[in-house]
Order: structure tokens, then C-alpha cells, then sequence
């Protein structure tokens, strides 16, 4: 029987890109690997697999050249990789070894090709269960048996991985080597680089040997723990277990501080260790996530961006044809007076505008100009305004002072101690306290959302703009969030109350980066006075976008479609919760809408969710920011998949362990522990 080692191996490792060239000494780690795995007395012949990708060019330069044989196929269909290769070398036999492994014992091989042989069996290993060290994994089966993989496995699990297929299927005799000592705990595999820099040490304990034993490398083990402690963290086969989302956001972890560029995206957030992560496309209220799974988003919509939904053709066909005509030049592009000009037509209190690219830097371009044209600098504030200086000076002395505008637990290291007493909260809805911090402070800037979790009573935003007007404090709207979703224009026309300036962001371009300051011109004038300026705010795609989705928005009334679908499922998340008896609230802007349930569990019951739901293709939290995509169809099939899930939550409430049902930590609630 003719027993081919097939190695796969590649250089675009998700988690570990280039591992496989790694030094391990002086020598690369594939190298490494297949002068061990060549001394295996079962083994006629070692192939490596690789993929037909260009970056594999350099893997398969230098395994050539070591006088070992190549096979190229497919990148992702690893399972297609192993068969092709298996049938151009004749392999009657085959033993499965990853790129992985530099400690690959040739004794542990031998004995996995050998009960394979004496057993009858059609599959072998030594990882069902694992008894040996993670890094000395030995799979060995016959070339008919994968020739029946090869032709029914259909999962992207199966493809990817392999000898999945033969794991789960009933239908191969199967067969496992077992270890006297229980070894599993053991981590020798390489797929972070705190694995390389375990097995540097080893290989550099027994240098200039290779050819140790395994059980040499269990005794040292034993004897130098602290050797093997960088990689203890990490577990035993977690990339089998890892979408492909997940194993990118643990690599990005390493090179981008927090892992991303927002907060609001983190996959702690949502579901640790499970969701997704990132996207390979996006359509309607559809994602696309790299493995190619498809999932309806009944969750953040791009945070808040994508009224129209994603990838809106008329909007996506006036950004292809800016592209075309051209970004960026020395000169100007006229769209930006354009965009002014309609963002005062809306709002006809306004007579300037000034444009950006992102909320924080509209809200820190408005309070510039505020307080240059009061000639204060304190700023009274309510709800949350971005991650600049100027706001997060209210924490300075006191970290929980923006717990109640969405940032518990945000410590504002590196803002400067001397901007201490610049900014000063107030609660919504309690006029009261505003007019005391009024008379205790020089204030001249009153910073504040219009509505995010409930709306005004009392007349709270009237009393808001007298009190502004008679101590000639400029009074800013916010309407970041808000902007749009409520009516055509700034949430405040509903109320009838007109600002100083507004501030307007996230669905002004349905997910183009656009943002926009308004104001009066006694006021916006004072920009003037100092300086405020950057390049990428003359790009071109910004206002075009946010022309056009004006235009879409005016012509779809998508403002009166997304409140009114908002209520309809704020509406039957009450009725859920009645029929199942489960302490829930709501609140948001109907469009914004979210619910929480009470109690120790409550991030408990959202971890779960989010689990579920995903499992049934939605992306889903236990917050809406609704679409003009988000259609009846849709959401009925949200309710259908959400109803047994709060079924579950009800007997959760009656005792059973709702823990026991998550298959991952829970979701983070704040700044706090992301940290």
C-alpha cells in the first residue's frame, strides 16, 4: 500500500499570516516539519499542498528546492486540495499533517498508519478524542474512503477541514490511538505567534538536534513549565472552531488597539468568540460574512448608517460616477455648495454650513465655533458627542460622570487635566438642573441630543431654548443619530423648536462618510476667527451621496416608513413579552427602537439572542436601527425565529440555567470591560 504524507500548508493563514516560513532556529518551520515527518519508516512519500494563490509562490520555491514534491489547488476547498494531490500521487494510503506542526513525531505517524492497517479501518488518528499534545495530530485513511468525502461532503466545515466529514459521518469504520497519560492540555501547534515562539524554545532547548522525541519535549515540559507559558491561554483546536470572522478579529486584536476603529463593532459587543465579525458584501438589509454565510440584519444597520440599506443603486451609482469623473483635485467640488444649500433649505433658521466626514469631528468643529462666538468655554452637555477632548473632559476627577450618556466606566486618559470643569452634564428632561448649572457656571454652549431614549415633556426643549436665548448661550442640537429618521430633516422640526446650530451625520450619506454642521450666521461666522480645516473634507463622494440619498429620502418618505415599521416591531416585542410574562422596556425613537429585559440575566438573555438568532441567519441584538429594507416578509420571519427564543428566556425565568445555554462568554455591556 503505497502511504503518501500530504502536508497542507500556505502562507495566508487568517490568524497567522506566513507561519509556515516562520524560523524555528535558523530554518523555516515548514522545513522543520517535513525533515521530522521524512523520518516516519510507514511514510512512501511526502507531498505538500498548497493553493494556486501567487502569495504561495515563495512556500512552494523553497519546499521545491528541499527536493519535496508540491500539488497546488484550491485555496478554500481544502478537501478538493487533499483529493487532487492524492490521485496525482497514486496514494493508496493517506496521512493528513498540517502546515502547523514542526513537532510532528515520526513515531506517533507510524503508529496511527499501523492500527489503521491492523484494524480494517477506514479512518485512523490519534484526535478522536486527543489524548496526545495539540501539535502532534496524525489523521491516516484510505484513498476510498476519501473518495466518498470528496463526493458527498457539501459544508464549508467539511471542505475547509477535511477529515470533518469523516468525524461526523456514520458511515466509515473508524478507529483511535490512544496515549497512556492523558497529554491533550498540551499546546505544540503553531497558530498564533505566541505557539512560535514556545516551539523557538523548544527547538533552541535541543539544538542542534531535530530529531528529539515527543516524550523528550514532555519531560522538559515537566522540568522548565515556565518554557511553555506563553501560549497556555489559548485552546486546543480553536481555528476548527472559529469562523473565519473570528479568527481575523483575534488577529487584528494583536496589530489594531481594541481590535477595530469603533466601539459599537467590536465582536465582544454582540457575542464573543461567535459573531461574525466582518463582511465580504453587503445588499438591502443583507451581509455576507467570509466564510460566504448570509444573514438579514435586524441589528445596527451599519450603526445607524444605511436608512436606504445597503449598497442603494441610486446612490452607489452617483458615488461610480464621481469615482469616474474624479475625488479629488486642487480645486473644489461644486457638490459641497450644492449639499449646503439644500441642508438650509431644510432647516431655514440656518444660513451657513460647514462639512465633514464623521460625528465626532462635526460635533468638534460646532463646539470650535460655539464657543468662539459666545467667548465662553464652558459647555453644558447631554448625551453622547464623540470621543474628542472637549467631551471627554467631563470625566476628568470622575469616570462615571458620562455613565449616563452611553460611556460607563470610559476613563479619559490623555485629555488634558487643565480642561477639568470645561464641560458639564445634565440629565434629559430636568430643566431644573440645567438652570443650576447655568447659575453656577460661566456657561456659553448648551450641547444636547434633541431625543434618544424618550422624548421631551414638560416642554423641556422649549424651556431649553429660553433659557439659552435670555443668557445668550448658543444652544446645539446634535442630530447625529437622530437626524432624518423622524422627519425630513432635524428631529427638533417635529418638536418646533430651532436651534443655534445642528449638527447632522450617519444616514446623510447612507454609509458614505458625510457629516454636516448648520447654523446662524452671527454665529457660524466665528469660524472665521480661528482655524478649521482638513483636506479629506473636500473630497468629492461625501456630498455627492448625500445629495442623492436627500433625494431618495424626499422622494420615498423613508422617514415615515421607518418610523412607522419601528413601532410595528417595538409594538410586538411588547406583545412577546406579554404572552411569555417577562419584565421587559423599550425605548429609543421608533426607528432607533431597543428593549431590555430586567434583572441579574439581562446580558445573560441578549448574549442568547444574539446566539439564536444567528444560528437562523439574522444578525440580531436586542436593538433595531430600521431600514426601508427592513419589508413585512422580513420581519415576520424575525418574530417567527425570535418567539421560541423568548419561550426559552420565560423558563430561564423559572430556573433553568440560562449559562448553560450559551456557547461563549457573555456579550460586554460597556467601556469597562472591553478594556
Amino acid at each position: 500500500m503505497k502511504t503518501v504524507a500530504i502536508v497542507q500548508a500556505r502562507m495566508g493563514s487568517t490568524r497567522f499570516p506566513n507561519k509556515v516560513m516562520g524560523l524555528v532556529t535558523d530554518l523555516p518551520l515548514i522545513e522543520v516539519l517535513l525533515r521530522r515527518l521524512s523520518l516516519a519508516k510507514s511514510i512512501s512519500e511526502v507531498v505538500v499542498a498548497t493553493s494556486t494563490s501567487q502569495q504561495d509562490d515563495v512556500l512552494v520555491r523553497h519546499v521545491e528546492g528541499l527536493g519535496y514534491s508540491v500539488f497546488r489547488g484550491s485555496e478554500s476547498n481544502v478537501l478538493d486540495r487533499y483529493y487532487q494531490a492524492a490521485k496525482k500521487f497514486n496514494a493508496e494510503v493517506i496521512v493528513r499533517v498540517t502546515g502547523d506542526c514542526p513537532l510532528i513525531d515520526p513515531s506517533i505517524v507510524d503508529e496511527v498508519v499501523g492500527l489503521l492497517a491492523d484494524s480494517g479501518a477506514d479512518f485512523a488518528s490519534n484526535t478522536n478524542p486527543p489524548t496526545f499534545p495539540d501539535g502532534l495530530d496524525s489523521e491516516v485513511f484510505t484513498m476510498n474512503a476519501l473518495e466518498i468525502a470528496h463526493t458527498q461532503a457539501n459544508t464549508t466545515s467539511q471542505l475547509e477541514h477535511v477529515t470533518t466529514f469523516f468525524t461526523e459521518s456514520e458511515g466509515f469504520r473508524k478507529t483511535n490511538l490512544r496515549c497512556a497519560t492523558d497529554h491533550s492540555q498540551l499546546r505544540w501547534t503553531v497558530d498564533e505567534p505566541a505557539d512560535l515562539e514556545v516551539v523557538r524554545d523548544v527547538f533552541g532547548h535541543f539544538a542542534p538536534r531535530q530529531d528529539f522525541s515527543w516524550t523528550e519535549v514532555v519531560r522538559l515540559f515537566e522540568e522548565q513549565p515556565d518554557l511553555f507559558s506563553r501560549n497556555k491561554h489559548l485552546a486546543r483546536n480553536e481555528g476548527a472552531k472559529l469562523n473565519t470572522g473570528q479568527k481575523l478579529w483575534k488577529r487584528a486584536k494583536g496589530i489594531i488597539p481594541g481590535g477595530n476603529m469603533l466601539l459599537s463593532k467590536r465582536s465582544e459587543m454582540f457575542l464573543p468568540d461567535q459573531w461574525p465579525a466582518y463582511f465580504s458584501k453587503a445588499k438591502g438589509c443583507h451581509v455576507w460574512d467570509l466564510d460566504g454565510r448570509e444573514f438579514i440584519d435586524m441589528s445596527l444597520m451599519g450603526i445607524g448608517t444605511n436608512i436606504l440599506g445597503y449598497g442603494h443603486p441610486e446612490v452607489d451609482d452617483a458615488v461610480r460616477s464621481t469615482v469616474d469623473a474624479g475625488n479629488m483635485t486642487t480645486l473644489n467640488c461644486p457638490e459641497e455648495v450644492y449639499l449646503a444649500e439644500r441642508l438650509i433649505e431644510l432647516h431655514p433658521w440656518a444660513d451657513m454650513v460647514r462639512l465633514a466626514r464623521s460625528g465626532g469631528e462635526a460635533n468638534a468643529v460646532a463646539i470650535r465655533i460655539a464657543r468662539a462666538a459666545a467667548g465662553k468655554s464652558t459647555v453644558a452637555i447631554c448625551g453622547y458627542h464623540g470621543w474628542h477632548d472637549w467631551y471627554l473632559a467631563a470625566n476628568l476627577g470622575n469616570d462615571e460622570i458620562l455613565a449616563g450618556h452611553l460611556l460607563p466606566g470610559l476613563q479619559p486618559n490623555g485629555v488634558p487635566e487643565s480642561l477639568r470643569g470645561t464641560v458639564v452634564p445634565f440629565n434629559y428632561n430636568d430643566i431644573d438642573e440645567l438652570v443650576n448649572l447655568v447659575s453656577s457656571h460661566n456657561v456659553g454652549v448648551i450641547m444636547m441630543e434633541v431625543s434618544r431614549s424618550t422624548g421631551p415633556t414638560d416642554d423641556f426643549l422649549h424651556k431649553v431654548r429660553d433659557l439659552a436665548t435670555r443668557n445668550r448661550i448658543v444652544l446645539m442640537f446634535d442630530e447625529c443619530t437622530s437626524g432624518f429618521r423622524q422627519t425630513y430633516g432635524g428631529l427638533h422640526k417635529m418638536y418646533g423648536v430651532e436651534p443655534d446650530m445642528a449638527m447632522f451625520g450617519k444616514a446623510l450619506g447612507n454609509g458614505y462618510a458625510i457629516t454636516a454642521v448648520i447654523g446662524r450666521r452671527e454665529i457660524m461666522q466665528a469660524a472665521q476667527t480661528s482655524f478649521i480645516s482638513s483636506t479629506f473634507w473636500t473630497e468629492r463622494i461625501g456630498p455627492t451621496a448625500a445629495l442623492k440619498t436627500l433625494e431618495v429620502m424626499n422622494r420615498l418618505h423613508s422617514w415615515d416608513y421607518i418610523t412607522e415599521t419601528g413601532r410595528e416591531i417595538t409594538n410586538r416585542w411588547v406583545a412577546l413579552a406579554d404572552k411569555f410574562q417577562l419584565d421587559m422596556t423599550t425605548s429609543g425613537l421608533p426607528a432607533l427602537t431597543s428593549f431590555a429585559f430586567a434583572g441579574k440575566n439581562s446580558q445573560a438573555y441578549k448574549t442568547l439572542i444574539t446566539q439564536e438568532m444567528l444560528a437562523h441567519g439574522f444578525l440580531a441584538t436586542t436593538s433595531i436601527y430600521v431600514c426601508i429594507e427592513h419589508t413585512p416578509s422580513i420581519i415576520d420571519g424575525y418574530f417567527d425565529r425570535l418567539e421560541s427564543i423568548f419561550a426559552t428566556i420565560q423558563e430561564c425565568e423559572h430556573g433553568r440555567d440560562v449559562f448553560s445555554l450559551l456557547n461563549g462568554p457573555v456579550c460586554d455591556s460597556g467601556f469597562r470591560r472591553l478594556n
